[in-house]
């Protein structure tokens, strides 16, 4: 086969007109010595929109040269509209047929990769409106979303009432398929927009660089039937779930956190924080080496991390934390949570009470290694809580549950969420388990109408999630469920909730009277932002993480997915 050079000079072997690209660019470029460049650029442009509207056909081989000057006649025609068709759409009163089985005498198709050359205009075009230009591009691009894949070259014809073709993938900067979800209302920036989705190799695409700079399409579309699209769920509080305590050292830890991990992505969660409760040292020496960060996937949601609940807190707000294996703080304070936790490399979270003896100098040392510092299970007053804040603190523990009550005198750590003394550019997160058993409806109300940036949806599950009622472990300890409500056995005190996160986000929802936008971010975008990955998680914007849901309007899960690729999706009979 010949060089490109010599194919677009190349007549076709029946003498008819040469293939519309060749025919645009060869003459073009003929023609571009005789005159100014840039105009014949301009006017080249112009042909081949009025070609790809259907208001001109491609130039025969004793037609004209695009890039040539045409004459009043020529200029009448190009700019000519038949009667009774739109402007701007993309069939052609007059059939655009190929040699062979499409007739005899007839003009090729667009060589690939050529529909979407007629959508980029010339720098000349740019000049002097670009963005009209690009934004009817972008416009043809949505119109053909919804059509079948472009036709085989040979025998391909467009006849009247016919609409654009998908146009052909350029892989010339990846091989890997894009996904294209259409028909869908997507959480971008605070809001549900009607836009598509677009998927490659794991993350979210910008559609306007991929049709304009690699002049690339869709390999596959998948119509969502108007489903909402969100950021997957993240959960940075959960114990455990089906049978499965994060807080024991067994041998087979690591095939109870993998089962968790699996199953909770039928309730939106994409990526979660195993929690340990306070424990003796050898749990943790034990436990914490089995857990590593590790992305999502068919396996299971991602892990960010462990969650470390204890065990430097309060005994007056142990909550379900067995006393005798609460710390303090002693002379080398940083070193003793060292000697206690054995290590520190996959944790995320440490929770602790501010008011503690040398309390400051753990929180400055934990913050230096990327750790986040929460609040929780202490008696600290505000004043306590903003040093502790100033000092690298961002997190707030399951607000309301194990701290003192708020008081007018002094709100204590409650008073966060509108304090003044908070260090500029930085923001104050605070957990919730919006169970409908730990936090009364105004109670959660009033901290979201106070501080609705900052809070947290978490679900603090323990190993009873997604079983029957009846006596299970919390750490050390031993739980009963009730209906909703899990107690330490043989008390009346709260040990954490057997609630799913879908359920959270939809309580939330209905007993605050938020927008659906704010009930979903407070599960993804906020917790991402607490941990600092909004670049990635938490977010549906271009480049981060294809991590999402789709939910339906009353937002129960209808499909999971991580990295582009389904994990999970429920079935028909709704299970």
């Amino acid at each position: 086969m010949g060089s490109h050079e010599e194919f677009r000079r190349r007549p076709s072997q029946d003498g008819s007109a040469l293939p519309v690209m060749a025919a645009l660019q060869g003459r073009s470029r003929a023609a571009g010595r005789a005159g100014n460049p840039a105009t014949c650029r301009a006017r080249s442009r112009d042909q081949e929109w009025a070609v790809l509207r259907g208001e001109a056909t491609p130039p025969g081989p004793g037609a004209p040269g695009v890039g040539q000057r045409p004459g009043p006649g020529t200029r009448r025609a190009l700019r000519r509209r038949p009667a009774g068709r739109p402007r701007g759409a993309c069939s052609s009163q007059r059939p655009l047929r190929v040699p062979g089985r499409a007739g005899e005498g007839a003009h090729p198709p667009p060589a690939p990769g050529a529909v979407l050359r007629y959508l980029r205009p010339s720098p000349a075009v740019q000049s002097r409106g670009s963005r009209s230009h690009r934004s009817r591009g972008l416009a043809l691009l949505r119109h053909a979303r919804s059509l079948p894949p472009a036709p085989a070259a040979r025998g391909f014809a467009l006849s009247a009432g016919s609409r654009c073709p998908a146009m052909p993938s350029n892989k010339s900067v990846s091989d890997a398929p894009i996904v294209q979800f259409t028909n869908c209302r997507i959480l971008r920036d605070h809001q549900l927009q009607r836009e598509d989705l677009w998927v490659r190799e794991g993350k979210i695409l910008n559609p306007e660089k991929l049709f304009f700079d690699e002049k690339g399409s869709a390999d596959v579309q998948l119509d969502c039937k108007d489903s909402i699209i969100a950021p997957g769920f993240i959960d940075v509080q959960i114990n455990g779930g089906f049978g499965v305590d994060f807080s024991l050292a067994t041998d087979d830890f690591k095939s109870g956190i993998d089962l968790v991990s699996q199953k909770i992505l039928s309730h939106g969660v994409t990526s979660f924080c195993p929690t340990l409760v306070t424990s003796p040292p050898s749990v943790y020496h034990q436990v914490l080496p089995q857990i590593s960060v590790r992305n999502g996937g068919a396996h299971g949601a991602g892990i960010l991390g462990a969650h470390l609940e204890g065990p430097f807190i309060s005994k007056e707000k142990k909550g379900a934390h067995p006393e005798h294996c609460l710390r303090t703080f002693e002379a080398g304070a940083f070193q003793d949570l060292l000697a206690t936790y054995g290590s520190l490399d996959c944790v995320q979270i440490v929770t602790l009470a501010p008011e503690m003896r040398r309390s400051s100098e753990v929180i400055r040392e934990l913050t230096k290694r990327g750790i986040c510092v929460s609040l929780g299970h202490s008696v600290a007053n505000l004043s306590q809580a903003e040093e502790a804040v100033q000092h690298g603190a961002t997190f707030i523990t399951h607000l309301f549950n194990a701290m003192l009550p708020f008081h007018h005198r002094d709100p204590g750590i409650v008073g966060l969420l509108t304090s003044d003394k908070i260090p500029a550019g930085r923001r104050v997160f605070y957990g919730m388990i919006s169970d409908g058993i730990h936090t009364n409806p105004a109670a959660l109300r009033i901290a979201h109408r106070a501080h609705p940036k900052g809070l947290v949806l978490v679900t603090d599950a323990i190993a009873g999630m997604g079983l029957a009622p009846g006596r299970h472990t919390l750490g050390q300890q031993v739980v009963e469920i009730d209906g909703l409500n899990t107690y330490i056995a043989g008390t009346k005190t709260l040990s954490g909730s057997v609630a799913t996160m879908d359920t959270c986000v939809r309580h939330f929802q209905e007993a605050t009277g938020c927008s659906v936008e704010t009930a979903l971010e407070a599960a993804s975008l906020h917790p991402a932002q607490l941990l600092g990955i909004e670049h990635k998680k938490g977010t549906l914007h271009y480049d981060s993480d294809a991590d999402f849901l789709m939910l339906n309007d009353s937002l129960y899960v209808q499909a999971t997915y991580i990295a582009g690729e389904e994990v999970w999706r429920q079935d028909v009979s709704g299970m």
